[in-house]
C-alpha cells in the first residue's frame, strides 16, 4: 500500500493518507449465535455448537410463542367459576392458590374486575416460571394480601378458629394489619403531596411549588372535610430545610383511626398506592373515589360524571416535581417512561382490589 506523507504548516502534526482500495466482500456461508439475536423472537432459531467450533447445528425452539402460547405452561384453560365463597380463577379445573396460606383465592363476587384481571395474569402466561416473577403477578399478589388480611381479621373477631386446613393465616404476618398501618403512617410526614420546594425568587411565570400547592390544597380539603375531620396537614418540609416536619399528635391520631377502620380490601389497596406514590394523600384520596364503603362520602360530594380522581390524577398528583424536570432538561427514554407506565399500573390494581360493584 502506498501511502504520503504530508508535515502541515500551521502546526506540527504529521498527516497520513492511503489510496483508496475496492473492497472485496466474502460470500456468507455460515450463520453465527451472533446473528440470529437479530430475528424477531417467533422466527428466532437458536444453535448448538458441535466439538467442532466451525459446525454449527439449528436446534428447534421449544416454544414458538406465535403458533402457541401455552406449549410452555402446564394449564391450557383459565376460567373464572363462581364458588360459595366468591369467584375462583382456575387453571383446568384447578384453583389458584394463595402463595402464604395455601388455600384457594376467592374473589368476593363485588369485584369482578378484579378477578377478570387475576385470571389475564394467567392466562397471559408463557411459562410457570413467570408465576414466581411479581411484575407478571400484579393482581394476584395484592388480590392473594387481601384475602391473608381478611382471615386474619376474621380469626381475630371469632372467638374460635377457623379450621387449619382452609382457614389458615400466613404464619409469617401474624400482625398483617398492624404492620400495615404501621407502614403507611411513615409516608404521612414525608408525603409527596406535602414536600414542596422553596418559593421561586422569579415570580413572572408559575413556579414547580405554585403547581404544588394548587394539586395538593383540594385534595387536603376533600379529605380533612369527608374521613380526616379535626386533621390538620401542614407542608413536610419547611423553607430551606431538608428534614421534614412532624405532623401533629391529632393529626396522627386522626390518620390512625381512620386506618384501622378499613376493610381488608381497601386497607391493602391504599398499601399498594401508598407504596407506589409515596404519598397517603393521595392514597387516601384513591379510597374516597373507589372504595365500596366509601359509596356515602361519592354520593355527598357529588363528583360530576366524567371528573372522578382516577389513574391519571393521581399519577400526576405523585409525579409534579418529575414532569417539571423532565419538561425544562428531557426524558430519559426507557427510565421515565417506564416508570409512569409502571406506577400508572399499580394505581390500577390499587383501584381494582378497592372497588365493588
Amino acid at each position: 500500500m502506498k501511502s504520503v506523507s504530508l508535515l502541515a504548516t500551521s502546526s506540527s502534526r504529521l498527516l497520513q493518507f492511503s489510496q483508496a482500495r475496492r473492497i472485496n466482500p466474502f460470500a456468507v456461508t455460515q450463520t453465527s449465535p451472533l446473528s440470529t439475536a437479530l430475528l424477531p423472537a417467533a422466527s428466532q432459531d437458536r444453535f448448538r455448537a458441535n466439538r467442532s467450533p466451525r459446525k454449527l447445528e439449528p436446534v428447534t425452539r421449544r416454544q414458538n410463542l406465535s403458533d402457541n402460547a401455552t406449549e410452555g405452561r402446564p394449564w391450557k384453560d383459565v376460567m373464572v367459576e363462581p364458588s360459595p365463597d366468591g369467584l375462583l380463577i382456575s387453571l383446568d379445573g384447578k384453583p389458584v392458590r394463595t402463595p402464604h396460606t395455601k388455600v384457594p383465592l376467592p374473589i368476593p363476587f363485588t369485584k369482578p374486575l378484579l378477578a377478570v384481571a387475576v385470571a389475564l395474569e394467567w392466562d397471559s402466561m408463557t411459562s410457570a416460571q413467570q408465576a414466581l416473577q411479581p411484575h407478571h403477578i400484579p393482581a394476584t399478589s395484592i388480590a392473594a394480601r387481601g384475602y391473608d388480611l381478611l382471615l386474619e381479621d376474621a380469626a381475630a373477631a371469632s372467638s374460635a378458629p377457623p379450621p387449619a386446613h382452609e382457614r389458615t393465616v400466613a404464619p409469617s404476618s401474624k400482625n398483617m394489619r398492624e404492620d400495615i398501618i404501621k407502614t403507611v403512617l411513615r409516608y404521612l410526614d414525608t408525603d409527596t403531596l406535602l414536600c414542596w420546594t422553596p418559593p421561586a425568587k422569579d415570580t413572572t411565570e408559575p413556579s414547580l411549588r405554585d403547581k404544588q400547592v394548587a394539586v395538593a390544597e383540594p385534595l387536603i380539603s376533600y379529605l380533612t372535610s369527608s374521613i380526616w375531620a379535626g386533621a390538620n396537614l401542614k407542608p413536610g418540609l419547611s423553607d430551606g430545610s431538608i428534614f421534614p416536619a412532624q405532623q401533629s399528635p391529632e393529626t396522627r391520631r386522626v390518620v390512625q383511626g381512620w386506618l384501622s377502620g378499613l376493610k381488608a380490601w381497601e386497607l391493602v389497596g391504599l398499601e399498594r398506592a401508598v407504596l407506589a406514590g409515596k404519598s397517603l394523600v393521595v392514597g387516601a384520596r384513591l379510597i374516597c373515589e373507589w372504595g365500596e364503603s366509601y359509596a356515602d362520602v361519592r354520593k355527598a360530594k357529588g363528583t360530576p360524571r366524567g371528573k372522578r380522581f382516577g389513574i391519571k390524577e393521581a399519577a400526576e398528583a405523585c409525579s409534579l416535581e418529575v414532569a417539571w424536570q423532565t419538561k425544562k432538561w428531557g426524558e430519559v427514554e426507557d427510565t421515565h417512561d417506564v416508570e409512569k407506565e409502571d406506577l400508572k399500573r399499580q394505581f390500577g390494581n390499587a383501584i381494582l382490589v378497592m372497588q365493588g360493584s
